[in-house]
């Protein structure tokens, strides 16, 4: 048997009779239709949400404003062509709605925005779900990530240390943080320490503390964050810039499990998680590294995947990322336009997801129509792919000149040789130096 499909649920708020017409083929269709006026549209749960907006709706735009806000889906507005013409009123539409249509409806139409708007809707919804605590939230379903959560979910019981793997952007302090909170320390203190963002002569004192003055009266000491860590996890990120000083220092604690002071040993119970980009065997080739360290580090090992390896979490991250910072702009989260997810999808993403927030922070900021653009993300779309490459003609013509500069910087002295070389006569050599206007 085919499994049922899940109940599309649409709300048809303020319903003209165009709209109630609407309602026999959408039943038809898989819709679960309901009708309300605005007053009530907030009590009624719906995926997707259809307003005729009258003119008293223009007059108090806050009221149309707050239901979309607070509903948490995707709205079409349905309006006059005459309306539509009226002063900021397709610029509220724009900013506001998913998509609008004016009336009389095209059926064929209206078939095809509900279902983009329910997919949408479907993405928000996830987004949201996972925006309860989006910090500390690994997103996606894509199957690296998907081993990841198990793998994550094996480790964190332990006490043993975890040396975290993976290039820039990539989640790193994410997975020490899941590590933490899924560990039986969670409810301890959580310290984080930037080996790279600390100064070389400052890392000693913040890991280790700093002696106060003897003298009577003088300053206490002041403890380290290993002690701050005590009975929780201590995370040491950008493991590979730590010099080696502070690397003998740490590995004397970690044999040990207590600070030598001034005033005695004074001991600590904390799990060490570590995290690096670079390449920590070369970096103990480069005697830059201690080896003896890295060997009591790296008792447990965690990977995080880049996002181009990461297939089907683009516009599930996109999305969540476009809903968190849009209350930093004050407006409706946009959705990405058809070109905008293409370039994303062909962008290799060299920064990884830290890249991805920060381009589509971006994009909420400069985006001016109701959708996000591909150049509102700093990204080609498909027009500029397509003039960028040129036609082939274009790329033989460009091949054929580089040919042409590269002998010639060889025997620029003899000319019938460097027509041999590329194989032509030296007529042809000739013709295509004069094409070029080359010499």
């Amino acid at each position: 048997m085919h499994e049922l499909a899940s109940v599309r649920r649409l709300l048809i708020v303020e319903p003209c009779e165009d709209c109630l017409r609407l309602i026999p083929g959408l039943r038809i269709a898989g819709w679960e239709v309901d009708t309300c006026g605005l007053d009530a549209a907030l009590s009624h749960p719906c995926d997707v949400g259809l307003i005729r907006l009258l003119p008293q709706h223009f007059d108090q735009p806050q009221r149309i404003k707050d239901l979309i806000t607070r509903s948490q889906t995707e709205w079409i507005a349905v309006l006059t062509a005459d309306d539509l013409r009226r002063e900021s009123i397709g610029d509220f539409v724009c900013e506001w709605f998913f998509d609008f249509h004016t009336l009389p409806f095209d059926v064929a139409r209206v078939q095809v925005t509900l279902g983009r708007a329910y997919g949408m809707a479907r993405l928000r919804a996830q987004g949201a779900g996972y925006s309860a605590a989006a910090e500390h939230q690994m997103l996606g379903e894509s199957r690296p990530v998907r081993e990841l959560r198990r793998l994550l979910s094996k480790l964190a019981p332990t006490e043993s240390p975890v040396l975290i793997r993976g290039e820039t952007g990539t989640g790193k302090a994410l997975v020490a943080h899941l590590l933490h909170e899924q560990s039986q320390r969670s409810d301890q203190p959580f310290v984080s320490v930037n080996c790279s963002a600390i100064p070389e002569h400052q890392l000693d004192f913040e890991l280790f503390g700093e002696e106060g003055d003897t003298h009577p009266g003088g300053s206490p000491r002041k403890p380290g964050r290993i002690e701050a860590a005590d009975g929780g996890t201590l995370f040491l990120d950008e493991l590979g810039e730590m010099p080696l000083d502070v690397q003998a220092r740490l590995l004397r604690f970690l044999q040990d499990r207590y600070i030598e002071t001034a005033e005695g040993r004074v001991p600590v119970d904390v799990r060490i998680l570590a995290a690096t980009h670079i390449d920590l065997e070369s970096a103990i080739r480069k005697k830059r590294f201690r080896e003896d360290l890295y060997y009591r580090l790296n008792v447990l090992q965690v990977g995080t995947a880049p996002l181009r390896e990461r297939h089907g979490d683009l516009a599930l991250l996109a999305n969540h990322f476009a809903h968190l910072y849009s209350q930093e702009t004050g407006r409706r989260p946009r959705n990405f336009s058809q070109d905008a997810l293409v370039a994303m999808g062909k962008h290799d993403w060299p920064g990884n997801v830290r890249e991805l927030e920060n381009r589509v922070r971006r994009g909420l900021v400069l985006a001016e129509g109701r959708q996000i653009e591909a150049f509102d993300l700093g990204l080609l779309g498909e027009e500029e792919i397509s003039s960028s490459m040129g036609t082939l003609d274009e790329y033989k013509s460009r091949a054929e000149r580089q040919a042409l500069c590269d002998v010639l910087t060889r025997h620029s002295d003899n000319l019938s040789v460097a027509a041999k070389v590329l194989g032509i006569s030296r007529p042809t050599f000739y013709r295509l130096l004069h094409k070029h206007q080359i010499r």
